[in-house]
């Protein structure tokens, strides 16, 4: 059996898959493949609305919030954004919690004033800061609710009457929270919604149109909230995978029965990690992520045995990120708890036999 513990883009539902491959030779019977049919047929709008649709579902939204599947991932946020809320005389406020964060930062900069209301760059990461302020008159407040590098997460939604901004791209649908407190969320859909290539933002409308610089089409929310996410060609079987996805999302209750599922399997790794003293965990116990377990060896020898063991039982993905080392165990959605059953056996396994 593969386990697939890769980062992203990472595991998707079996049956996605099965839909998917399915489609791309015979979509809807058809005839047609998902790859050649035209994004303004009926059939693909229908692929787009159910998108929409489930979104909303999935995210107990209010009405007054706009679902959109757009080109790019995060990366391409990371300056949409402020360029579509941050005025050039204006000021947002950022927590720095990883690399994505420090990367949506250095962006933001290009539009207006920054201010990095708390850093956790101190320790490497390790750590989510607390006790932080945040300036009454920031246009809007940024973080990553889930650093997929270093490993760490956001356990709950900020206090502030400023507008929320979140890059959830790695643990969107993955916890129930109160999504309607976010001025703007965007995800990169790789991880728990679908396939590489699509980015899935949700807006409110009256946050848009503030700032005073003119817009190009492609990156102002306003013309693609007009448009119904077409104002171009959409990633089309990007969005039909998200369609699979959040299709089967539903089907196994939610988000609130995930939720239960990923606490379940995080449990698990992090206690055999704290059990075991060959390996070491890199982030505070009360900030460590669901979806991304990051932790380190000190035997540099060992490392590598280790990563040679998990790939010689079908475990993929586990070498840790370039920047930090070590290992990263990530835990999307779609990941079976049979798969972190397997990897912890074999790292009790590994620890008899090298501890």
């Amino acid at each position: 059996m593969v386990h697939n513990f890769n980062a992203g883009p990472s595991i998707l539902p079996k049956e996605v898959f099965q839909e998917a491959s399915e489609a791309i030779l015979n979509f809807n019977n058809m005839g047609l493949s998902i790859l050649e049919i035209g994004h303004r047929t009926d059939a693909f709008q229908s692929v787009m609305d159910e998108a929409q649709s489930l979104t909303r579902e999935l995210m107990n939204l209010n009405a007054g919030k706009e679902v959109l599947f757009l080109h790019g991932g995060a990366s391409t946020q990371f300056f949409q954004v402020p360029m579509n809320l941050l005025d050039e005389k204006s000021g947002a406020a950022y927590l720095d919690c990883g690399v994505w964060g420090t990367k949506a930062i250095k962006e933001a900069k290009l539009y207006g004033n920054v201010e990095v209301v708390a850093s956790s760059k101190d320790r490497n990461y390790s750590y989510i800061p607390k006790g932080y302020s945040i300036p009454d008159k920031a246009s809007y407040f940024h973080y990553t609710t889930n650093n997929t590098v270093e490993g760490s997460q956001m356990h709950a939604i900020p206090e502030t009457d400023i507008p929320l901004v979140a890059d959830m791209s790695s643990d969107i649908l993955s916890t129930d929270m109160d999504f309607n407190r976010f001025a703007l969320i965007y995800a990169g859909a790789q991880k728990n919604i679908g396939a590489a290539g699509v980015n899935v933002v949700i807006t409110d409308q009256e946050i848009l149109g503030k700032v005073s610089r003119k817009l190009p089409a492609m990156m102002d929310y306003r013309e693609h909230i007009k448009n119904g996410s077409m104002l171009n060609t959409p990633p089309v079987f990007a969005v039909y995978v998200c369609m699979l996805t959040l299709r089967w999302l539903k089907k196994i209750g939610g988000v609130k029965a995930i939720q239960k599922l990923n606490e379940k399997k995080a449990a698990l790794l992090y206690d055999t990690l704290d059990q075991l003293p060959l390996f070491t965990p890199t982030v505070a116990k009360e900030d460590r992520s669901l979806m991304n377990a990051v932790f380190t060896m000190a035997d540099a020898d060992l490392e590598k045995a280790f990563l040679a063991t998990c790939k010689a039982n079908g475990m993929y993905g586990v070498k840790g990120h370039r920047s930090v080392g070590g290992f990263r165990i990530s835990m999307y959605n779609a990941l079976p708890y049979e798969s972190v059953e397997a990897v912890t056996d074999l790292m009790k396994d590994f620890a008899n036999k090298n501890g």
